[in-house]
């Protein structure tokens, strides 16, 4: 019965030479546009890289459901789901969870050539775009999170420090902790280029009474303060 259903299927299955097409496309166009993002120099390596096979996850999706409202219906909330998960996680993260959906989508409507050339162009093209260097900057733009006491005013306090360690800096949030009686600060940094990470650490220390200083990597080191 399952083999007859899979038959059914299949005969209204997207031409795989058209898809194809479409898909290598839809990747080119997609590095493009990750190119001029990275163009901007603050791209990590996580979210260039899902913004290059996204329009090809798109795309597959659109053939495969075109002019059918129900499929439509149930990707719409499938896909509703990734938003609100439990954990966050990076842009690569959520990328890789909407190429698994995308394959089990055309897996559970019979069309599993179209699941095998999906997997193998995109994350094919997932896979090459690991092996590319990072995009300019990444390498030395951190994350840091220092907690201040309520007594101390933060405004302009570390402006030198960071002038001597950091290209460039940004505080993005101030967070309250201890009924009130400490402020926890985060900064996005540019490193100025042979930077010591342990003298700049130390000298924020010093700054605010030896409390908590974090200096984190990477695209992930923003999801909390």
């Amino acid at each position: 019965m399952l083999s007859s259903v899979f038959e059914n299927l299949q005969t209204d299955a997207p031409d795989l030479g058209t898809l194809a097409a479409c898909v290598v496309t839809a990747l080119v166009l997609g590095l493009a546009l990750a190119a001029i993002f990275c163009a901007r120099g603050r791209a990590s390596r996580s979210l260039a890289s899902t913004i290059a096979v996204l329009p090809a996850m798109v795309c597959v999706v659109i053939a495969l459901v075109n002019g059918n409202v129900g499929a439509g219906v149930a990707v719409a909330g499938a896909f509703s789901l990734v938003r609100f998960r439990s954990v966050p996680g990076s842009a690569s993260d959520m990328g890789f969870v909407f190429l698994a959906m995308c394959v089990g989508l055309a897996c559970g409507m019979g069309y599993l050539g179209v699941a095998g050339l999906t997997t193998v162009l995109v994350g094919g093209a997932y896979l090459a775009l690991s092996f590319v260097g990072a995009p300019r900057g990444e390498s030395s733009r951190r994350t840091l999170r220092i907690t201040v006491p309520e007594d101390l005013d933060y405004t302009a306090l570390f402006d030198d420090v960071f002038g001597e360690y950091a290209n460039t800096s940004r505080l993005t949030c101030v967070k309250t902790a201890n009924m009130g009686s400490l402020y926890k600060l985060r900064y996005e940094l540019e490193m100025a280029p042979g930077a010591s990470e342990r003298e700049f650490i130390d000298a924020l220390r010093c700054r605010n009474g030896n409390l908590e200083v974090s200096l984190s990597y990477g695209e992930e080191a923003g999801n909390e303060l």
